[in-house]
């Protein structure tokens, strides 16, 4: 098993950053560029990998009260995953990603992994400026 996890901290309150990243219609938006996530009858969504070219059923998960995200593989148990907001001082928050492989298939290497994880928190605090910039006029 493979473990991947990264941190970011954003400039805005924590329910602001786990309502845009909570967000089933924008989460292409910031996940990693080569995942599209269908959300068809909740919690159950399906997962297309550009690298694979597959459709995988899988679950995504929203717990407000907690301000995380949980997802992972229905049927093969491939990977699961989580996103967790944090209130910081000074009204920022910090994002934390974690990922865990359970099959090597769907693992694509720590390299590969790192950096997704990176560019996705990178958009996903830019979507965050933007809506926050916006609610503020």
């Amino acid at each position: 098993m493979a473990e991947y996890e990264r941190s970011r901290t954003m400039p805005a309150q924590p329910e602001q950053v786990f309502d845009q990243a909570a967000n089933a219609g924008q989460l292409d938006a910031w996940l990693p560029e080569e995942l599209h996530v269908e959300v068809a009858d909740p919690p159950a969504v399906t997962v297309h990998e550009d690298r694979s070219g597959q459709d995988l059923p899988a679950v995504l998960r929203a717990e407000p009260d907690q301000m995380r995200l949980e997802w992972g593989t229905r049927e093969r148990g491939g990977y699961t995953g989580w996103l967790q907001v944090a209130g910081i001082d000074s009204g920022a928050s910090e994002v934390t990603v974690h990922l865990s492989f359970f099959d090597t298939e769907h693992d694509p290497g720590e390299r590969a992994v790192q950096d997704a994880l990176d560019g996705s928190l990178r958009r996903l605090e830019d979507q965050v400026r933007l809506r926050v910039d916006n609610a503020a006029g």
